[in-house]
């Protein structure tokens, strides 16, 4: 008997939060309505397109991929940002930096805005970068001798995005006019049935980039102005995943993962996950990951696995970024940095509690913000084995609040405190390099930096962890030191973001049968020091 029930109009599968959490690409594969089920199991031929994003790259096709991009940002004079109010200024030249680890091919200058208080060399050397430029950036910009300078000097730059600014100034993208979309109405909505292609996938452009910057973070604040590189001036790779990949994916689904897109369809965690997954942004990773773990199921996982990690339908490629290098501690105690002192500070507190770490705060939002994270580390049964089992909380869309808890691999690199880490999560696997950046004599915090990829979903990502045994921030005694290790991170402590770890109740530790905790470092000298 077929099946008359419906697929919903989109099927779509999001990118989590590697490093502790499920991954998967910008998958959103449209179908009409009224198709059901038995049209995918016959491969039918209705006409369906594949899109990874409402992003449109069409512009830059041709355009040379190592062209030098020339961003200027302009900010408001003592502005300050909503990133632990650390000024604009500081915020847009650490994301000059950031865009580089990116491309090479990424330049940034940044300027402040008292123009008519700048020396004429200042001037000059703007008016020089705007006339080179291939996007403005303008941040917090209310001054109007400013803002009639900036209209009268920037006419010919193609792109330009304006953030927290006068209104006298206007976003142009790809060298047109846009506004950002403030609302979605039944009159809008009616209104973009008569608007050119290009004027819509314009602002479909405004509004990803308006969305990750409302976040306010410095991983949204550089992914803005990638979309817009992305979009209007050349490819950027590592947003290859927001490209469509055209009938080849729907086809290499049908033929490949036909059962599997049907059980999940059938299932009603799994539908509910993909109904919910639609809602999100195709860039919000934390909606999007909240819609996996609320309905998270078997069957998603096995669509995932399919579809993904075994048919690799999407085409897609990641590579862990090489950017940036974090050298690791080279000593501990006095003694050198081996590879059994790096598993034991790894190990941390296990064996004095019930969990090796907890997670103060992180640095990347999309991976480092859930709830109540605590860190199992040790060696497995096995001669040489090494495991990483980590314990979060996640909200769910009804308002619970439910444990996950996933498994890693964890295998050493050729330099002692670093360490390659292997999971498969929903069906995907990642693969990540960490380094224990610092970690206190007297255990009382680490630093943890981590670069990794999902391969087949085309991601890849960084981040940091700041641990400590009771989830509390260190010792203001130990700021210059944490300061320190973050700038070997390349990261700023602004960037930093606490973990809610105030409804930690019952969490699902303990460890596998056979496994063992320190190898040096003994755990009776800990007592006392953190507890």
């Amino acid at each position: 008997m077929t099946s008359s029930i419906s697929a919903p109009p989109w099927i779509v599968l999001e990118s989590g939060t590697p490093g502790f959490y499920p991954t998967h690409p910008f998958v959103r594969i449209h179908r009409n309505s009224h198709n059901n089920i038995a049209a995918i199991r016959s491969k039918s031929s209705r006409k369906s397109s594949v899109c990874v994003s409402t992003t449109s790259i069409n512009e830059t096709e041709g355009k040379d991929i190592n062209e030098t991009v020339k961003i200027v940002g302009i900010v408001g004079q003592g502005s300050l940002s909503p990133l632990n109010s650390a000024s604009w200024h500081e915020v847009m030249l650490h994301t000059a930096k950031r865009l580089k680890w990116v491309d090479d091919g990424f330049e940034m200058v940044v300027f402040t805005d008292n123009i008519q208080q700048s020396s004429d060399e200042t001037v000059k050397n703007l008016t020089k970068d705007l006339h080179y430029a291939n996007m403005l950036v303008l941040i917090s910009v209310h001054n109007e001798e400013s803002v009639k300078w900036i209209q009268q000097n920037s006419q010919n730059i193609p792109n330009i995005v304006c953030f927290e600014s006068s209104p006298g100034l206007s976003n142009k993208l790809g060298g047109s006019l846009v506004q950002r979309k403030t609302r979605v109405d039944i009159f809008s909505k009616l209104s973009e049935i008569s608007q050119p292609k290009k004027a819509n996938e314009s602002e479909e452009v405004v509004k990803t980039i308006y969305d990750a910057w409302d976040r306010h973070n410095s991983d949204d604040i550089r992914f803005s102005l990638l979309v817009i590189i992305n979009a209007y001036i050349r490819p950027v790779s590592i947003l290859k995943n927001l490209r469509a990949q055209g009938f080849s994916t729907l086809s290499c689904m049908v033929k490949n993962c036909g059962p599997q897109v049907f059980n999940c369809l059938l299932d009603p965690n799994c539908r509910k996950a993909l109904q919910c997954l639609n809602q999100c942004s195709p860039v919000d990773q934390v909606c999007n990951y909240q819609c996996i773990a609320s309905y998270e199921s078997p069957a998603l996982e096995e669509f995932s696995l399919c579809v993904l990690q075994k048919n690799n339908c999407l085409e897609l490629e990641a590579k862990i970024p090489e950017k940036p290098y974090v050298s690791p501690m080279n000593s501990f105690r006095g003694k050198d940095l081996s590879h059994e002192i790096a598993e034991d500070l790894f190990v941390g507190c296990l064996g004095n509690l019930d969990w090796s770490w907890r997670v103060v705060a992180g640095q990347n939002p999309a991976y480092d913000q859930f709830p109540c994270q605590y860190q199992l580390f040790y060696r497995g049964k096995a001669r040489g084995s090494f495991w990483y089992e980590p314990v979060f909380q996640v909200k769910t869309l009804e308002g619970g609040l439910v444990w996950r808890r996933r498994k890693y691999r964890v295998k050493r690199s050729k330099v002692p405190g670093t360490f390659n880490f292997t999971v498969l999560d929903n069906g995907v696997v990642s693969n990540e390099f960490w380094t224990i950046v610092d970690v206190a004599a007297d255990f009382s915090w680490g630093l943890f930096h981590y670069s990794g990829a999902a391969r087949v979903a085309g991601q890849s990502y960084t981040g940091a962890v700041l641990v400590s045994p009771n989830g509390e921030y260190p010792d203001e005694r130990e700021r210059g030191r944490l300061v320190s290790a973050l700038d070997r991170c390349h990261i700023k402590e602004w960037e930093l973001f606490n973990v809610d770890n105030c409804s930690c109740k019952d969490p699902p530790l303990g460890l596998p049968e056979g496994s063992s905790l320190h190898k040096i470092i003994k755990v009776e000298d800990l007592k006392g020091s953190f507890i």
